[in-house]
């Protein structure tokens, strides 16, 4: 059977161990959607492949990457992925030509026969898209304190038998939850059995709290910084017991309002390998100001920047995947580095490890980036699905 061999460009990719590869001149070959072999430009032969010459789409400093994997992204291109199928749909799309291949669709905390249907949708788009890798439930059991932009009326600590009914949608990919509400732990622990992520956020846990659902199975850091007690010398919270615990993938987004730059490179420096790029996007990303539902929350985008309507308070980003990266690079990031939190490690933050790296066995998510690392064509299962023509950057929120 045919398969892909796209060569002559800067490779850039992390190993099963954590490790970066940088090769200045590398190629790929996808077979059956799988990468099947990968080295360096002049050791390769055509075997009846589409032979792509990464130069003539990303120019002379083209790289190729693996495809980007987005955990935690609540929609765009207007719409929310608590819409309908066709919406959800768009708003991926609008996600892929940014070089998104895998996403993970975030919900907000509402009433949950609500999430049901919602989860119901997302099980159906999943059918039709393969990029979804199923839904993220932030929320309903989180700190009423630290609800951020999620409606309080929405909020209860977590019941075993209602957790048990949203799991079984077969659809949840990972649950972020305050462990110190009534039933948290035990909560992590049915989430964790069920092959589902637990996930702290929106909480007010001290670092002992947080340590005790790390220990029953919890593996992921939301939005780090944000909806969470800041780190103290005397209390380290959640940031700090995550951050020194090598069994915790911690979230970051990195769109310069809701993390300040200098913190973001403290946290790679704190958490090496362990620094996930996510977007945290509501409708708004790869779409115009204006005003917005996220959930039943009204949210105003002015500037890119979106906050609750009438308040200060941050609701979601209008960030994109590709803006991330190269904002991080921007800040001092070393680019390897960069690549992976946006590749690799969140896939490992959902117990992925086909995804994000470009190594014999992985699947065949590829991206070719220019040297301003905006992505100029995308692969999924070596199947093009973005073109040099429609990859683009959103110019209203360029890095």
């Amino acid at each position: 059977m045919t398969g892909l061999l796209v060569h002559s460009a800067r490779l850039i990719t992390a190993n099963s161990h954590g490790d970066i590869r940088d090769d200045p001149a590398g190629w790929v070959r996808i077979r059956d959607g799988i990468v099947t072999a990968t080295g360096t430009t002049g050791d390769w032969a055509p075997e009846g492949d589409d032979v792509v010459d990464a130069r003539q789409i990303g120019g002379p400093g083209a790289i190729i990457t693996s495809g980007l994997v987005d955990i935690h992204n609540h929609g765009g291109a207007t719409f929310a992925f608590d819409g309908s199928i066709d919406e959800i749909l768009q708003a991926v799309g609008a996600h892929t030509a940014h070089g998104v291949t895998r996403i993970v669709l975030s919900l907000v905390s509402a009433d949950p026969r609500a999430l049901e249907a919602q989860l119901t949708r997302i099980a159906a788009a999943r059918r039709e898209q393969p990029g979804i890798l199923g839904a993220h439930l932030e929320g309903p059991y989180i700190d009423s304190d630290r609800c951020g932009a999620h409606d309080p009326a929405a909020l209860h600590p977590p019941e075993a038998h209602e957790l048990a009914r949203l799991l079984a949608t077969g659809v949840v990919q990972q649950v972020t939850l305050a462990p110190e509400l009534t039933g948290g732990i035990e909560a992590v622990r049915q989430i964790v059995a069920a092959g589902s992520v637990a996930a702290i956020g929106h909480t007010g846990a001290d670092a002992g709290t947080t340590l005790r659902a790390i220990d029953a199975g919890a593996s992921l850091l939301t939005h780090t910084f944000n909806a969470m007690p800041p780190v103290h010398h005397r209390a380290p919270g959640p940031i700090g017991a995550a951050a020194a615990d090598d069994r915790m993938i911690l979230e970051i987004i990195a769109d310069g309002s809701h993390v300040d730059p200098t913190v973001v490179r403290m946290l790679f420096a704190a958490a090496p390998g362990r620094v996930a790029l996510v977007s945290d996007a509501m409708a708004a990303a790869a779409a115009s100001d204006g005003e917005y539902l996220l959930g039943a929350q009204q949210v105003t985008v002015r500037d890119g920047l979106a906050t609750l309507h009438g308040t200060s308070t941050l609701a979601g980003s209008t960030l994109t995947l590709d803006r991330a990266l190269r904002n991080v690079v921007s800040w001092g990031i070393p680019l390897g580095a960069a690549i992976a939190s946006a590749t690799a490690v969140p896939a490992r933050a959902i117990q992925r490890d086909d995804l994000g790296r470009l190594e014999v066995g992985c699947r065949g998510d590829l991206v070719i980036w220019d040297s301003a690392l905006l992505p100029r064509a995308v692969w999924r299962d070596g199947v093009r699905i973005v073109t040099d023509t429609d990859a683009h950057d959103d110019p209203r929120v360029a890095g």
